[in-house]
């Protein structure tokens, strides 16, 4: 027992190290004694303390930092996230003398990080209501401070990552959550390797045949075809420096196995269809070059017809850019190409983490996240706690979102598969109360067809009209116009009831 001891604490220094290694290499005037000192404090406070698997405790915050240095995230969220669970996990002090003991020895910033994730606590499903209410808390935590969500995420893909250790329904339950609640977060605001790393690790539990008949799959595709996608980068590196443009970064990555099921459930499950199983990514210096890389590469190689995406001219709605163009490269094999500038990359695998990286800090985090995080904290205000409104507020917050436009060109941000009804309430109430038509693409259309990415919608009117139609709920997708619709509906009918008693 006590070699055994002796290995366990070996590999958590071997650990502590790589973690302070990292946060060196990343940003040399890194305060790394701090660090330390913060490590030391955690492992006191859990000494004794092993997880399910019969490791040290202390394993599971210096694994969440290290997700967190690997991201060059600033150092106060490091510090943080190997304190984040004292508070609460702590057998030596209470959770008041611990942030006391924390602010005292780490300052106030990261004492606040601390806190944030204290309060927030451990996401349990413990019924519905006890349920959207620990949301409820997870959103306010992230209007307060968004760097919570950072830690949050951190700590929740190691928990993925050894869920081997639990009873098979806890590790479904876990996985689901991580799957239908955090992934989704993650994709909104942006972060796509922590989306991807989520999805991954979940999908392995929630759904394991498809998960090995997909890893299967990958592994066998990819391996083939690894030693050609190695000399195609070198051949399109030549083709670029020869044309004038040198290339910062060509990689090539296979796509995540949850991505790829997703995409294969909308392709008759035949993996031939799918052409970014990998991907070839070129990263350079200034936007002008992306499209410069864009006309070497359509010179180099045929484009697939229909198949180039121009997502700098038009971001998606989480903020990606880069240009997308799919061409017949050598032996006729099928390629994406990924053309990004370096602010763009950064933005794409990161997303709002970019904004405390050890360089950034202090930076201010764009209007386009904090807006939906302080939507996230009003979420409360529109729900009724039933089972269904779960359902309603994945659809309405955590899905993909579309950009739909007026005809004066004022964007609309709706959920995918969103109606021309959604669309009438985003701009005003009173729009969707009196909404009688639309015209999509200057095409009339049902107030109940899925808008798209980029539609124009003109909605009609007529101020005689009493209130929206009942119907209307079957086919709305937005808690906004599904609780406006209620409210009305069930205003009409209490002045009904009262007209016929008064009569």
């Amino acid at each position: 027992m006590e070699e055994e001891a002796t290995i366990k604490n070996q590999t958590v220094e071997a650990q502590l190290e790589h973690l302070l290694a990292t946060i060196q290499k990343n940003n040399p005037e890194a305060d790394t004694d701090l660090v330390r000192l913060a490590f030391d404090f955690a492992e006191r406070a859990h000494r004794g303390q092993t997880r399910k698997s019969g490791e040290p405790y202390i394993v599971h915050p210096l694994a969440a930092a290290q997700r967190l240095a690997d991201m060059n995230m600033e150092q106060n969220i490091l510090i943080a996230a190997l304190l984040h669970d004292v508070p609460e996990d702590s057998e030596i002090m209470s959770v008041e003398e611990a942030l006391r003991e924390i602010d005292k020895h780490f300052g106030h910033d990261v004492a606040s990080m601390v806190e944030g994730i204290t309060k927030l606590g451990k996401l349990k499903y413990r019924g519905v209501e006890r349920y959207i209410e620990n949301l409820r808390k997870m959103f306010v935590a992230f209007a307060e401070d968004a760097r919570v969500i950072l830690i949050k995420f951190a700590d929740r893909i190691h928990n993925l990552e050894t869920l081997d250790s639990l009873p098979p329904k806890k590790q479904y339950r876990i996985a689901l959550e991580s799957l239908e609640i955090f992934a989704p977060i993650a994709n909104r605001l942006g972060i796509h390797e922590m989306k991807g790393l989520l999805e991954d690790y979940a999908f392995k539990y929630v759904y394991p045949k498809e998960y090995k008949r997909i890893k299967n799959m990958v592994q066998e595709k990819v391996s083939v075809r690894e030693e050609y996608y190695t000399v195609l980068a070198q051949k399109t590196r030549q083709s670029l420096t020869e044309a004038g443009v040198e290339p910062v970064l060509i990689e090539w990555r296979g796509k995540h196995l949850y991505s790829l099921y997703r995409k294969m459930l909308r392709k008759d499950n035949d993996i031939d269809k799918i052409y970014d199983l990998v991907a070839m990514r070129i990263v350079v210096r200034e936007m002008p070059d992306c499209y410069a890389v864009l006309g070497i590469l359509h010179k180099l190689w045929r484009p697939l017809k229909g198949r180039v995406k121009d997502y700098i001219a038009q971001p998606k709605p989480n903020g990606y850019q880069s240009l997308h163009t799919t061409v017949f490269c050598d032996n006729g094999q099928i390629v994406e190409f990924q053309i990004r500038t370096e602010a763009m990359h950064e933005e794409a695998e990161y997303g709002i983490a970019a904004h405390w990286h050890y360089d950034e800090h202090g930076s201010r985090i764009p209007d386009k996240h904090l807006r939906w995080i302080k939507e996230l904290a009003k979420v409360q205000q529109e729900i009724m706690r039933r089972v269904k409104d779960i359902e309603y507020m994945k659809i309405d917050y955590f899905k993909n979102r579309i950009f739909v436009f007026t005809p004066k060109g004022d964007v609309m941000d709706l959920p995918e598969e969103a109606t021309p009804v959604d669309f009438a309430y985003a701009i005003h109430t009173h729009v969707g109360n009196t909404c009688v038509g639309a015209t999509v693409n200057d095409k009339m259309s049902s107030l109940d067809t899925p808008l798209r990415n980029g539609d124009v919608v003109d909605i009609m009117t007529d101020k005689n009209r009493k209130g929206p139609s009942a119907d209307w709920l079957k086919f709305v997708k937005t808690t906004h116009a599904r609780s406006q619709i209620r409210s009305h509906t069930k205003n009409t009918i209490k002045d009904w009831l009262t007209s016929v008693i008064n009569r």
